[in-house]
């Protein structure tokens, strides 16, 4: 549904998000595959870390994305250092659980303000890059919470359930210009945000996995990267079933 990616010698990448976890583990291995990696994050100190890996091949670019000047000064520094860019990958986000007896809307507030906003403010001055070009890839990490509602999810669930809506309506829109769009949809991933839950979370895999399965799904074009697939098949079946089915089926396994 896209173009492929499959050699990814001297791209120009930005990762944002790249300091832990997947956003983090897709950078070094980006970077072990010849590309040019921008890496953004709210630590520096993280992000040198994974810098020193290919120091010659790495910028780094400290960022909040909730500063829309920060995150507008480190667009033009990649324009300004490469005279371009090929892939924007969007990783960074919030995560904390929250369920209706402890509902808190400026904790939602927040959960949209990076999650989604993260993401617009992002995307404000990487389109118009792309389309003036007709050429590039823009990769969104949402979240198979996004697919319906699950417990504990309150906060983080709506936002992941935008990102999904707006990957779908950006392919629609940039598919006709050569412009890639490509969704990712992680199951349960070893990372600090993970790390917090109370809960066991099936099919746990390590962030490096969840980078190479990311990136065999950039080489075959596809649109939706889902994972690890034991799992997120059962995910996208309780997706398609009636709410009467689906409701008792998720306190039956969440116990909740």
């Amino acid at each position: 549904m896209n173009t492929p990616i499959r050699d990814w010698s001297r791209l120009r990448v930005w990762v944002v998000g790249a300091s832990t976890g997947i956003g983090c583990a897709l950078a070094a291995e980006l970077l072990r595959s010849g590309a040019r990696v921008a890496l953004s994050a709210r630590t520096p100190e993280s992000l040198e870390a994974v810098a020193g890996t290919s120091p010659g091949n790495a910028l780094v670019l400290p960022v909040d994305v909730t500063d829309a000047a920060g995150v507008r000064a480190a667009f033009r520094t990649c324009l300004d250092r490469w005279q371009g860019l090929d892939v924007v990958f969007h990783v960074a986000g919030t995560y904390e659980p929250m369920r209706a007896v402890d509902f808190d809307a400026q904790r939602l507030a927040r959960h949209l303000d990076v999650n989604v906003m993260g993401v617009a403010r992002v995307l404000d001055h990487v389109l118009p890059h792309f389309t003036q070009h007709r050429s590039g890839h823009v990769v969104i990490v949402a979240s198979v919470a996004g697919y319906r509602g699950l417990p504990k999810a309150l906060a983080y669930g709506p936002t992941k359930a935008a990102l999904i809506n707006l990957a779908e309506g950006l392919y629609l829109d940039l598919a006709p210009t050569g412009i890639g769009v490509h969704l990712v949809n992680p199951g349960f991933v070893r990372t600090p945000l993970t790390a917090g839950n109370d809960f066991e979370m099936p099919a746990l895999i390590e962030p490096e996995e969840a980078a190479r399965a990311t990136l065999r799904g950039l080489a075959r074009g596809e649109f939706e990267i889902h994972y690890p697939t034991r799992f997120t098949r059962w995910l996208k079946l309780l997706r398609v079933l009636p709410y009467s089915w689906y409701f008792p089926i998720v306190h039956r396994i969440t116990g909740l």
